[in-house]
């Protein structure tokens, strides 16, 4: 779609052509009509200069506009393979992706997960944690926590770093040991704590008031 900016690039080019072309031309219709009887004159040499100045100007910047042209071809050239790219990776990564949510969701059906664990295992493997889901679920804290505890209880994991382990160990890059643990020591103490909170709700629930 062409834009106003672009619209006036090609105007620019040939009315700045054309105006060299006109000078060069009075230069040399000015130097005929002059019949200089000495072709080595100072005057006969300057309109030969500018002359030859205005052509080459007009040589100069065709040159740069053609150059620039293919630059700017080559650029759209380069961003429509690296979109046709883009749109492959999408469609590859899309089969993929939706292969691995019907798994993961097969798997939570063998887990025998209620639709409401299922919510809630869903935002744990993308990194919420319970008070986030609570606010994605429009739910209370103590109840994301008692319905993480029945996935942990009914898959068998240990934490919310097994769950994500369980499906996508295998599908990321290695990380250091050190973030590693760190993320682990994260994980296990939220669970804990939320374990602890289904475990003796009155404790809390005193400790609250």
């Amino acid at each position: 779609m062409a834009t106003p900016a672009s619209d006036a690039v090609p105007r620019l080019r040939i009315g700045l052509t054309t105006l060299l072309i006109l000078i060069a031309i009075w230069g040399a219709a000015d130097l005929a009509l002059d019949r200089p009887q000495e072709w080595l004159s100072i005057h006969v040499v300057v309109e030969i200069g500018f002359v030859l100045l205005c052509l080459g100007s007009v040589l100069y910047l065709w040159l740069g506009w053609v150059q620039a042209r293919h630059s700017l071809e080559h650029a759209e050239g380069r961003l429509a393979a690296n979109e046709v790219e883009r749109d492959r990776w999408r469609g590859r990564a899309s089969r993929l992706l939706h292969g691995l949510g019907a798994e993961i969701d097969s798997q939570f059906e063998r887990w025998s997960l209620t639709p409401a664990e299922r919510q809630v295992a869903l935002l744990l493997l993308k990194g919420l944690g319970h008070k986030e889901a609570a606010s994605v679920l429009d739910r209370s804290e103590r109840t994301m926590r008692q319905h993480a505890v029945s996935v942990y209880r009914k898959s068998g994991l240990a934490g919310r770093a097994e769950l994500a382990a369980f499906f996508l160990e295998d599908l990321l890059l290695p990380m250091d040991h050190k973030g590693e643990h760190e993320q682990e020591s994260e994980f296990e103490g939220e669970d804990m704590a939320a374990a602890d909170i289904v475990a003796r709700p009155e404790v809390h629930v005193a400790a609250r008031r």
